[in-house]
């Protein structure tokens, strides 16, 4: 195993995806349009020639690509991290691109030294510009919420100026906050219609009698059956009364327990939020993948694998389904959110948050900046409290991109009435 793996910059290889853009977007993402507004772009082109980082919200793996766009307006190449195992999909032929446009590998759970000294030496250079996604993975599949972020996401940025100043005392480093949202190109009726006809052959499936029931209705009836049927899986006793948030916290740790307990995971916390628990079991999966050299790695043969994968992503589509997400804002994104959820685990297709299918109808991705600021005009303040000071930036960065996705709510529409459930709410 070639635990880390460098990033470069192929030109032709940059030249032919720049000229390539659109169609590598529709092809890999179905993505027709990367909107960016006028003054953003100016904004974009004036930051050129700073030493930049950008951090964005990752809900799905088209963000990559989408930052690729963002860095050809503004005319300048960035870095980027992706997750070691991702280089080797395809048979490494993912790895072989990425890496020559950019990109690096971070293992994600360990001490990843070659990954901390790169991005440190990227930020160190006069014009060096990083990407970073600070929710980490798994991406949440839910473009209107963000994750937790990473404890310390902002500490790289204070390394990166802390090393730029070791050759020039009034070295910057601008910090550009952005967010993504994805909106459906499609008209209202051809969203309808896909919606209709997908969870139409969900409730086939399910042996589900629709009757008059809207469309957000047979949603939280879907989700009712999948939730029964997955309890009863995990042998649950169904206790409808608990409430479906509660139901569903249950499942989801039971899940990722049972994962940590077959494989004695190392620093497993089982009195952790699903998430953690989540990033914990990720972490170790990738490093039996790898066949990470560390006596306390499990060696598991491929039907473990493949097992322990299963039982991952049944734990991710469950932590991502909450229910007051889509009846409080049925928009039609966030349908086919869950649709995509539900789809993956009746048909164990292989999710988005791995490479799976890309969307099924084209998208716009709208990306908007806050105001770039300066981490130098916090780095007396970082060295005489550096724990408190990158908290302190983290929230603020995470503010801003949740600030970024509220004011984009306006870009979508809802297709049934808010909280329109009658009889059929999931609780």
């Amino acid at each position: 195993m070639q635990p880390f793996i460098a990033p470069s910059f192929n030109l032709p290889l940059l030249w032919t995806a720049d000229l390539l853009e659109w169609p590598i977007l529709k092809i890999l993402q179905n993505i027709e349009e990367v909107d960016i507004l006028p003054g953003d772009r100016e904004k974009l082109r004036s930051l050129r020639d700073r030493r930049i980082l950008m951090a964005i919200n990752h809900p799905s793996t088209a963000e990559p690509p989408v930052t690729m766009s963002i860095s050809k307006t503004m005319g300048a190449r960035f870095n980027f991290m992706a997750s070691r195992q991702v280089f080797d999909w395809s048979g490494g032929l993912i790895g072989m691109v990425i890496s020559q446009v950019g990109a690096y590998s971070v293992i994600a759970g360990i001490p990843d030294r070659e990954s901390l000294k790169m991005s440190r030496e990227i930020l160190k250079r006069e014009k060096g510009k990083l990407v970073i996604y600070p929710e980490g993975e798994p991406t949440s599949g839910e473009n209107d919420s963000l994750m937790p972020f990473q404890p310390g996401a902002m500490q790289l940025g204070f390394w990166g100026l802390e090393d730029a100043r070791k050759e020039d005392i009034n070295a910057s480093l601008v910090v550009l906050p952005a967010a993504v949202k994805y909106t459906i190109r499609s008209s209202e009726a051809e969203i309808r219609d896909t919606l209709n006809d997908h969870i139409g052959k969900l409730e086939s499936v399910l042996k589900i009698d629709p009757g008059q029931k809207n469309l957000l209705r047979r949603f939280l009836t879907v989700g009712r059956i999948l939730l029964e049927k997955a309890e009863q899986e995990y042998q649950i006793p169904i206790e409808v009364d608990k409430g479906f948030d509660f139901r569903i916290g249950r499942l989801r740790h039971a899940i990722l327990d049972g994962v940590a307990e077959r494989f004695k995971i190392k620093n497993y916390d089982k009195e952790g939020d699903a998430i953690q628990k989540l990033r914990q079991v990720i972490s170790a999966y990738e490093l039996i993948v790898l066949n990470y050299p560390d006596p306390s790695v499990p060696k598991l043969n491929d039907d473990e694998k493949d097992w322990m994968l299963r039982e991952m992503l049944t734990a991710f589509d469950f932590i991502v389904i909450k229910k007051e997400y889509l009846v409080s804002n049925p928009t039609p994104e966030r349908f086919f959110e869950w649709l995509t959820r539900f789809e993956t685990y009746v048909y164990r297709r292989k999710p988005r948050m791995i490479g799976g299918e890309p969307s099924i109808l084209p998208r716009t991705a709208h990306v908007r900046f806050a105001p770039a600021f300066d981490l130098a005009d916090h780095y007396d303040d970082y060295k005489k409290k550096k724990k408190a000071t990158v908290e302190k930036i983290t929230a603020k960065m995470r503010d801003e991109i949740g600030g970024l996705l509220h004011g984009m709510e306006d870009l979508t529409y809802t297709l049934v009435d808010p909280y329109d459930v009658g009889e059929d709410a999931i609780d």
